[in-house]
């Protein structure tokens, strides 16, 4: 594990602390001592890969926050009725959307060469899998699922595909982002598989602004089917596309955030963060 790797690492796990202990209000000194740094070098550190201070950060989490969000309005009406223009529609500027030929997924992607490599985050790591067709996969590893079983899990998709441990230039984009989190200058492109129903509500989560949430009865109502709330919620737990395909952006009607595939505290994190990049900077 390089320098890098060390101090992703290390942020992650303060960022989880921050999100389980938030009732505690824990302090700078508090965080930096458990990462065994000064506090002025954990503040510039946090600062650096984050985005945002560590107070920013801690004042954004807050359950209370997705009840706010959840009475105002719909959100994704809102957006809809915006267009490709709206300001808050982080995802359509730089989310290209690719089919992959029903042909190709029915083999078993015959004649399909599939790359995949760990990418670091402050979120955790992510396995990222590429074709020629676009972004196949972004998934996170957990405790429960680590890099060898779900690389097992996808290859399991496409057994007859020639599979690569590798770093393709799709990827760098990706990488780009989650080192930066800024706006690539060259559309992602990202190759689904999926029936036309889940698509649509893959397609929908894009629409719900940074820093913001939604709701499976929103999500239901915006793609024209307010009685499929279960449905929808299948297709997004569904989702091979963590983050860029929003899903951990979708709560329940009460304001609680509900579960997420890839862990419900990276779901929490991820909310918090985008809450924290979003809010006035105090």
């Amino acid at each position: 594990m390089d320098i890098q790797e060390k101090q992703y690492k290390l942020i992650q796990n303060s960022i989880e602390y921050i999100v389980s202990h938030h009732e505690t209000q824990p302090s700078l000194d508090t965080l930096a001592s458990l990462s065994g740094l000064s506090p002025s070098h954990f503040q510039k550190l946090f600062l650096l890969y984050v985005g945002v201070s560590p107070k920013q950060f801690l004042a954004a989490v807050t359950i209370t926050h997705a009840k706010r969000i959840v009475k105002k309005n719909s959100l994704l009406e809102t957006s809809f009725d915006l267009g490709l223009s709206g300001s808050g529609r982080l995802h359509d500027l730089f989310i290209k959307w690719e089919g992959m030929t029903p042909g190709v997924y029915k083999s078993g992607g015959k004649g399909l060469s599939l790359f995949y490599e760990t990418i670091p985050t402050i979120f955790g790591d992510l396995v990222v899998v590429s074709s020629a067709f676009g972004i196949q996969s972004l998934q996170f590893t957990s405790s429960l699922q680590d890099k060898a079983t779900l690389i097992q899990f996808m290859q399991n998709e496409f057994p007859n595909a020639i599979w690569e441990e590798k770093e393709a230039p799709i990827h760098t984009s990706v990488k780009e982002y989650f080192q930066t989190f800024a706006i690539p200058k060259t559309p992602i492109p990202l190759a689904l598989n999926g029936t036309p129903f889940q698509i649509k509500v893959w397609q929908s989560l894009v629409q719900i602004p940074l820093g913001s949430v939604s709701t499976y009865s929103e999500i239901a109502k915006s793609i024209g089917y307010p009685k499929a709330q279960r449905a929808v919620g299948s297709a997004i737990g569904k989702n091979p596309i963590a983050v860029l395909i929003p899903c951990h952006r979708v709560i329940q009607s009460s304001g609680l955030f509900g579960g997420y595939r890839w862990d419900p505290l990276r779901k929490s994190m991820l909310i918090a963060w985008e809450k924290a990049k979003t809010s006035p900077k105090a």
